[in-house]
């Protein structure tokens, strides 16, 4: 049924889809057994026409964007990785004091934050550098450099467990946390708020975030970012570096030996190796300092 129902969608050009497909060539920790299905909507629409029919058959599903914060199983997933890369429509709306923006959950962060800076539109400046969709930064609240979602969104549209499509602008945001996390509901698009300023402050205020983070984080080595979360003012990264656990490793699965808080793949680690080496560190943050750290990473398992 639903190979006939993907075929279909294929064939009229509103969705995309591949079979048995290596998770560890779409996750940024480059690791993950098989999926059944990875498919790819073409519009709004049709994302909302596919979680219609899987929640009709009761197929499994889970919805990414870059996948940049996720550890997937070495066993894979049965059901059906939706991926909306694919949704990447944005739309401006100026006026005298700056514009509104509405893009759809697909969106690249960071060419969002890039043509901004070209409309000479300042407010995501902090955003050049994550490595999400729209659609992922507002589930968790995405931030850095002292910026986060919670500074720009106006409002967003999601399609509810009982398939309605609703607009909300109580988002509940905290550190990390947005009405959407741990929820049923699917982001289809976000609004946000922008305001005037000038091109080149706003560059150099670009280039200066990414220069800071090439040179406090792994760039260019498998990771999916932080690994926990801060809470109450503890910053994981600080405990495990003072507890001298940078480069400790499990298998290909390495602590960075340049940022404590990431966890990198540094050659032919499994997604096993990567949970062995968050255990390891909770432990003996846990021993040394009595603190519990939470990973922020999204764990997704087979079942």
């Amino acid at each position: 049924m639903l190979d006939e129902y993907l075929e279909r969608e294929r064939c009229v050009g509103t969705l995309i889809f591949s079979k048995n497909v290596a998770l560890s060539s779409l996750s940024t920790f480059g690791t993950g057994g098989i999926a059944d299905y990875v498919v790819q909507p073409c519009t709004k629409e049709s994302l909302i026409s596919l979680v219609s029919f899987l929640r009709s058959t009761g197929t499994r599903y889970d919805v990414f964007g870059n996948c940049s914060n996720t550890l997937f199983s070495d066993s894979g997933y049965r059901g059906a990785v939706i991926l909306t890369r694919l949704l990447r429509n944005v739309s401006l709306t100026r006026d005298k004091y700056g514009a509104t923006v509405t893009a759809l959950c697909g969106v690249s962060l960071p060419a969002l934050s890039e043509r901004a800076c070209r409309e000479s539109l300042s407010g995501l400046e902090f955003a050049c550098s994550i490595p999400a969709t729209v659609g992922g930064a507002l589930y968790m609240n995405a931030g850095a450099y002292g910026g986060c979602m919670a500074d720009v969104v106006l409002s967003s549209q999601y399609m509810n467990a009982d398939g309605m499509i609703m607009t909300t602008r109580d988002h509940l945001f905290s550190y990390r946390h947005s009405c959407y996390s741990g929820s049923n509901d699917v982001i289809l698009e976000c609004t946000i708020r922008l305001s005037n300023g000038d091109r080149d402050t706003i560059k150099s205020k670009i280039l200066d975030n990414k220069e800071k983070r090439n040179a406090s984080q792994p760039v260019g080595q498998k990771s999916a970012g932080s690994v926990f979360k801060r809470t109450d003012g503890i910053i994981p990264a600080k405990l495990i570096d003072e507890a001298g656990l940078k480069g400790l490793s499990v298998g290909g699965a390495s602590v960075s030996e340049k940022h404590a808080g990431f966890i990198i793949n540094k050659g032919g680690a499994s997604s096993s190796d990567i949970l062995s080496l968050i255990s390891v560190v909770q432990d003996r943050i846990y021993s040394e300092f009595g603190v519990i750290l939470t990973p922020e990473i999204k764990i997704v398992p087979e079942h």
